[in-house]
């Protein structure tokens, strides 16, 4: 049977992560409070971090900014903004 959790970014209940996926405090705080659709919905999101800002990840400057990216999408509800990026129109 699989966990549920009251999700911080979706305001709902929702399925949890099967395990804590990323380090420290603030992976546990990941593990108790992030669902696995908006964990999957960060992953799509740091992806495209990564490549249209050409992060590197051996650069701790750029891990900072993508940490704090993260906090703000899963924790206070804020979208992942890229300047000159705008999404395909569905």
């Amino acid at each position: 049977m699989s966990r549920t959790v009251f999700c911080a970014r979706l305001k709902q209940e929702a399925e949890g992560l099967d395990f804590q996926l990323y380090p420290g405090e603030l992976g546990q705080r990941i593990f108790d409070n992030i669902s696995k659709q908006a964990w999957a919905e960060w992953q799509g999101k740091q992806t495209m971090l990564i490549n249209e800002k050409k992060l590197n990840m051996m650069n701790p400057e750029h891990r900072q900014l993508l940490e704090a990216e993260m906090v703000k999408f899963l924790f206070e509800g804020q979208d992942v903004v890229i300047d000159g990026y705008t999404p395909p129109e569905k």
